[in-house]
């Protein structure tokens, strides 16, 4: 018998990026099996190089699906980061002698507050890529001057998901629930800026995954839509099975790997005997 662990996934923004690159950040219409599973790892406080299919946390062979109770909003940002000039504070001073040293004729010249309003033309920010001098064996910025930036970043705004994951060894579905809610690491939706609000554990239920969406209730606040649609992962030769690159390989910083894994589209019906929902939401 298989049991499955659903999750909540909502708060103000979300996004789950899939093809993001540079300047541009996308997300991804619902969460992906990577997110959700990179953030079970943080709350149970894996490291990076963890192995995903080890013997005792196989997260990478969980059977994974979400059903979007509320699908939220897409939700444009518009950055323009870098360039112009900014005051001088004193650890950009103490972390770079060259800027002191260009900046103690104005320092000099003038009387009155000598730090945060003393400015450096085309220095702007604070010091990136700090090394040691050969020279002088001070400490340098690598970077002085930084041209503007202009990044497009996307989220999806007042979301609610229900994701779940199945597995036929409950106790690693328990320890993963429980790391949930006392999380080693923090969590975020996607995103560092998308922090999660409310309960995420919501229950270990038997059966499958079909089976649990069916049971459990929507969440307070769905969308007027008592048919919700839900992603669920099927064999590769399953009818309208269709490939998503989210299956995750490695988590390694400088190595970060993902796959192809299946899944099915479908409407969920919630049964009438639905349970409720009783948790901090």
């Amino acid at each position: 018998m298989t049991h499955v662990l659903l999750i909540r996934l909502a708060g103000p923004l979300q996004s789950w990026g899939l093809v993001s690159r540079f300047t541009r950040r996308d997300t991804h219409s619902r969460p992906t099996k990577s997110a959700v599973i990179g953030l079970c790892a943080a709350a149970l406080g894996l490291d990076r190089t963890a192995d995903l299919a080890a013997e005792d946390l196989p997260l990478a062979e969980l059977r994974f699906g979400v059903r979007a109770d509320r699908p939220g909003v897409p939700v444009r940002d518009y950055h323009t980061v870098g360039a112009g000039r900014f005051p001088l504070r004193p650890r950009d001073l103490i972390t770079d002698h060259r800027r002191a040293a260009a900046v103690s004729r104005s320092v000099e010249a003038q009387t009155g507050t000598t730090f945060g309003h003393h400015d450096l033309a085309d220095w702007y920010g604070a010091p990136k890529k700090i090394a040691k001098d050969p020279v002088s064996a001070g400490l340098i910025s690598e970077q002085l001057s930084r041209d503007a930036l202009i990044t497009e970043r996307w989220y999806l705004a007042d979301a609610a998901f229900l994701a779940a994951l199945e597995h036929e060894d409950r106790g690693l579905l328990d320890k993963i629930a429980h790391a949930l809610e006392q999380p080693q690491r923090l969590l975020w939706l996607g995103r560092k800026s998308c922090p999660p609000s409310g309960t995420l554990a919501c229950g270990i239920h038997a059966g499958t995954i079909e089976e649990a969406f069916s049971a459990k209730a929507l969440l307070p606040d769905a969308a007027d839509e008592p048919r919700p649609w839900a992603w669920i992962q099927a064999p590769p030769d399953a009818p309208e099975a269709a490939p998503i690159n989210d299956q995750p390989v490695t988590f390694e910083a400088d190595e970060r790997a993902h796959t192809l894994r299946w899944e099915s589209r479908t409407r969920i019906t919630i049964a009438e005997t639905a349970t409720g929902w009783d948790v901090l939401l």
